[in-house]
């Protein structure tokens, strides 16, 4: 498991220059925009889920146990990529449980990460489990909208209507930094994912940078929705 320092500055929680900014693409303030417009989508109901932007060597992370949709700028944590130390760690909330899994997403080059608990995503891990076992990893394609998901790393463009869509799935945890180990393997198993399905909590998605991040994070949503409807209508995801 990577292994996260917790050691901090001599601040408490200051260093308010990491995070002002008028500039409303920065990532204190684009971190918040976002989980506030995740939460009309139900994703990040009851203070779940979470947000990473790497900015250079600074990586922003939302807390841990707040509502996202009430979320400032001055509650995001921030760290440095190189030594994992936290640059800013407000007192008055706890680093996101997220955060070694977010790391392992920037490690392999992404610049945002999205951690959600849709419940289409929980239903999917279901009926992959009911229907093609645990090993099994989700499957779809012939769906329009798998055009919205990239290749793979190091690849031009993205996947095509005829194209299949692969999304790993691993087991849920009874504490979220412990799920780390599987998201690393299944991020070995599958080198061209940009997601990681878990099964009975949620998913992971990351891109190049936030807009390719949050296009693939809809883009799938839309996916797994449709692919439940699908299983209520007798109709098979793929070909075989």
């Amino acid at each position: 498991m990577m292994a996260i320092e917790t050691a901090m500055s001599s601040n408490d929680g200051s260093n308010h220059h990491l995070v002002h900014s008028d500039d409303p693409m920065h990532p204190a303030n684009h971190i918040c925009t976002l989980c506030a417009k995740f939460y009309t989508l139900g994703w990040v109901t009851g203070t779940g889920g979470g947000t990473s932007i790497r900015h250079g060597e600074h990586i922003y992370i939302a807390p841990s146990g707040v509502q996202k949709e009430l979320m400032k700028p001055t509650d995001i944590f921030v760290m440095d990529f190189n030594n994992r130390e936290y640059l800013r760690r407000p007192n008055v909330h706890k680093p996101s449980a997220c955060t070694p899994l977010f790391l392992a997403a920037f490690t392999r080059g992404a610049g945002c990460c999205i951690h959600t608990h849709s419940q289409w995503a929980v239903l999917v891990t279901l009926l992959v489990e009911r229907d093609f076992g645990k090993d099994a990893c989700f499957e779809i394609e012939e769906i329009e909208q798998i055009k919205g998901i990239p290749k793979g790393r190091g690849k031009q463009g993205n996947l095509g209507y005829y194209d299949r869509l692969r999304i790993p799935i691993i087991e849920n945890t009874a504490q979220e930094e412990d799920l780390t180990d599987s998201l690393e393997k299944a991020m070995e198993k599958y080198p061209d994912t940009y997601a990681v399905l878990v099964r009975r909590h949620g998913i992971y998605v990351w891109g190049d940078n936030v807009h390719k991040a949050k296009t693939q994070c809809e883009s799938l949503d839309y996916i797994f929705q449709l692919a439940v409807e699908m299983k209520k209508l007798g109709l098979l995801w793929t070909n075989k």
